[in-house]
């Protein structure tokens, strides 16, 4: 396993990629309501993410077809955006996507709420997000990356939550995937020391039910085994001297943690 300390300049141009992504989140979750459909969802972020000059780096990424992965409900991750699905009021819709700007990656996702949701469904968004942030404790130069996993598993599980176990985060660069594999779920090895100038994707992947997943024909969408909602939490951190810098944060969200 090869992973990557970044220079001053890569570090530059992730923290513009992770910029611009953010600002495509925040604008995004805002323009989703009842009534469109993931395809809509999809041409909206594609516009977004060129308008900057950007390119949307999961668009035909290993073949996926769009630019967004957009999940409802049950669905976990990798959601692909059809005319057909059809987002309606009451439910969950998870995000992923990201951007390169200049050679360089950016990744993030989010989980929202359509209208009134069930009260389930709002306590699995909030401690979604939150084991992120249980997780980013840890997340210091001289700590080891499993420290970040078990964090984020024992945050989870304390609510009987089943955290996905087929799925993990990554380091993100010059490539959208790089090393190290980053798992949500708990480890008996510690894992790498981590190191300033690592650049990593953390995205917790967490069921309301069982851990289990499986996969629909399309070879793409992954569902939670037991039909229970999931949610989606992923930041791109960059390890500093000191406290992580999480590089894709909105503007909402730097001001709720002011």
């Amino acid at each position: 396993m090869s992973v990557s300390i970044k220079s001053d300049r890569e570090i530059a141009l992730i923290r513009e990629a992770c910029r611009i992504i953010a600002i495509v989140h925040e604008e995004l979750g805002k323009e989703l309501r009842a009534g469109m459909t993931t395809l809509d969802v999809d041409k909206k972020a594609e516009e977004m993410i060129r308008s900057f000059g950007c390119i949307p780096n999961f668009k035909n990424y290993q073949g996926f077809p769009g630019s967004v992965c957009v999940s409802l409900n049950e669905e976990v991750v990798h959601g692909i955006p059809s005319d057909r699905r059809v987002i309606r009021e009451g439910d969950i819709v998870s995000l992923d996507m990201g951007c390169i700007y200049k050679g360089y990656h950016s990744d993030a996702a989010r989980t929202h709420a359509i209208g009134e949701v069930s009260e389930e469904a709002k306590l699995l968004i909030e401690r979604t997000r939150q084991s992120f942030f249980e997780g980013m404790r840890y997340a210091k130069s001289g700590n080891h990356l499993h420290q970040i996993s078990n964090a984020i598993s024992d945050y989870c599980e304390s609510f009987g939550y089943g955290v996905v176990q087929d799925l993990v985060g990554h380091g993100v660069g010059a490539e959208l995937h790089e090393d190290p594999q980053i798992p949500n779920f708990r480890q008996k090895s510690r894992g790498i020391r981590l190191r300033p100038g690592m650049t990593l994707a953390i995205e917790p992947m967490v069921n309301a039910g069982t851990w289990e997943v499986d996969w629909r024909d399309d070879e793409w969408t992954v569902v939670s085994r037991d039909g229970s909602l999931s949610a989606h939490y992923e930041n791109t951190v960059l390890i500093t001297d000191g406290e992580p810098e999480i590089l894709t944060l909105t503007e909402e969200e730097k001001a709720m943690m002011a």
